[in-house]
């Protein structure tokens, strides 16, 4: 056997093993790299572009099933998918088990494929009022969660958790036993605890005994930011999707990254300065187009923070951006930084 014979069997193994189709309930995947649910983040324009990229699903912000409840303004435009971005996942939030089942029931509807159950926000607001990983503290109230709700729709439900509230009460495995039994069909593990928030290294090792303990299909999250990242995780953990959150952040472009390099079997290119200009638009325009320009400005401040974050003058440009009122100002400025015309 030739070398780039024996070159092209060790990819296409590595490929069927790491990078595959993935089934979740229904729903068919095209592959198994998600697109992980941010709050401020992962808003319709950015996960078309991610879908455009190559995501096999994509996870909108997370909704309050109460704010769902009570037709809160702000909701009506977190629950807003397009079926361009398909297969997407819905995630909400709550810990009363008959309102998130009733309002799970009321949007069943809406054009998303997977519903998804947060039980891992660690942020104070959410966790204080019992919400979020605040749940980790009481399996059997989370398991009537789940099963409430996976009794009130005909769609997929999934839970995303992380290992525990602290280092001392790790009880991922348990949360994951109870989402399988309560009728899940998949659970996405982000392998820090509530207490490190986003600090410190993830433990794999974690995600792995989940992964062992559990037959539904297991996500892991956490410290994937690379192709390399991804096959370590694999090696470590065995898990069946891989889901990426902050190393999405001003980098749609990852999830073609790691797709191309286990398809073709080398490092992936970098996006030039035109396509970087030229993507950071598209999502403005599109952010101006869904929630006027006004908004849609302020917010493209930030992402601009994260797309060029290890560009040279990036801090100017910050600095620039957070000056600009509309929209062909902020054309204007791109082009002029990346050297454009």
């Amino acid at each position: 056997m030739t070398e780039k014979a024996q070159a092209k069997e060790r990819k296409d193994g590595r490929e069927n093993a790491v990078i595959h189709p993935l089934t979740i309930g229904s729903v068919n995947l095209a592959n198994n790299l998600i697109l992980g649910p941010m709050a401020g983040v992962s808003d319709l324009p950015f996960r078309l572009l991610c879908h455009e990229q190559g995501a096999g699903l994509v996870c909108t912000e997370m909704v309050s099933a109460k704010a769902i409840a009570y037709k809160n303004r702000n909701t009506r435009e977190l629950l807003k998918v397009s079926d361009e971005e398909r297969p997407v996942s819905l995630q909400i939030f709550g810990s009363d088990p008959v309102i998130m089942a009733e309002q799970a029931r009321q949007i069943e509807d809406l054009h998303w494929d997977i519903l998804d159950i947060n039980m891992g926000c660690p942020v104070p607001k959410v966790f204080n009022n019992g919400d979020g990983s605040a749940l980790l503290r009481n399996p059997l109230l989370a398991g009537q969660i789940i099963e409430a709700v996976a009794g009130a729709i005909h769609k997929p439900l999934t839970v995303k958790i992380r290992l525990g509230v602290s280092p001392d009460t790790i009880n991922a495995v348990e949360m994951a036993h109870i989402a399988q039994e309560s009728g899940a069909a998949a659970v996405a593990v982000h392998g820090r605890t509530r207490d490190q928030f986003y600090m410190g290294a993830a433990d794999w090792e974690q995600i792995a005994r989940v992964k062992q303990a559990v037959s539904i299909p297991v996500i892991g999250n956490g410290d994937i930011k690379s192709p390399a990242d991804v096959q370590a995780m694999y090696e470590q953990t065995g898990v069946d999707a891989y889901m990426i959150a902050r190393a999405a952040q001003g980098n749609p472009w990852i999830f073609r990254q790691i797709l191309h390099f286990y398809q073709e079997g080398e490092e992936p290119v970098k996006p030039g300065p035109q396509e970087m200009c030229d993507t950071m638009l598209r999502q403005a325009r599109m952010m101006c187009d869904l929630k006027g320009e006004y908004s849609g400005i302020r917010e493209m401040r930030k992402q601009a923070a994260w797309y060029t974050a290890c560009y040279p003058r990036s801090a100017r440009l910050r600095g620039m951006v957070n000056d600009v009122e509309t929209y062909e100002d902020l054309e204007q400025l791109f082009r002029a930084y990346f050297g454009l015309s």
